[in-house]
């Protein structure tokens, strides 16, 4: 238990510190931002209450908006995702259900339902970032533009780090 608890306190504080350190200065033409962070939320245990989650959400946004001065836009997106994530883990969860212990990653969904899974999470959470940040439908065509590809950017980060960690728990 307390194992578990250190293995994501650390996972939590490299996440933050990659996307501050690292993919913040990640901005091609003001377009492509990837936001990696969010892996965090979408790969949270999934005997965790719905309380809990919103909480690390909550705490996850504000630590990367403390970092970004982005006033609480992050917060905001971070706890959308967190609040819809157990409708689309029942959406997308495997026929024979999850274990108590289990978390939704690529080992426990499968490739094809994680990958819809997380491109679900992380479009909607850009979505909604990007037209926080806008905060006008005048740029409707630029915001979806600017989502779409950070979405791209930010499905082939996820994606590579759930293989990483993969092929990490396949030899141990």
């Amino acid at each position: 238990m307390i194992i578990d608890i250190l293995k994501y306190l650390g996972s939590f504080i490299l996440l933050v510190f990659l996307q501050v350190l690292i993919l913040n200065n990640i901005q091609l033409s003001g377009y492509i931002n990837p936001y990696l962070y969010i892996l965090f939320i979408i790969t949270l245990p999934i005997q965790l209450k719905k309380w809990a989650i919103l909480v690390i959400a909550f705490v996850l946004g504000i630590c990367i908006d403390m970092f970004c001065n982005t006033g609480g836009l992050h917060a905001a997106a971070t706890l959308l995702i967190a609040f819809i994530r157990e409708p689309l883990l029942d959406l997308f969860s495997p026929r024979e259900g999850f274990n108590a212990s289990s978390k939704p990653d690529l080992n426990q969904l499968g490739i094809q339902s994680f990958l819809y899974y997380a491109l679900v999470m992380t479009s909607i959470h850009h979505l909604f970032f990007f037209f926080l940040e806008e905060f006008s439908f005048s740029e409707f065509f630029r915001v979806i533009f600017r989502s779409i590809l950070s979405v791209f950017f930010t499905m082939i980060l996820i994606m590579i780090s759930q293989y990483i960690r993969f092929d990490k728990s396949e030899k141990s």
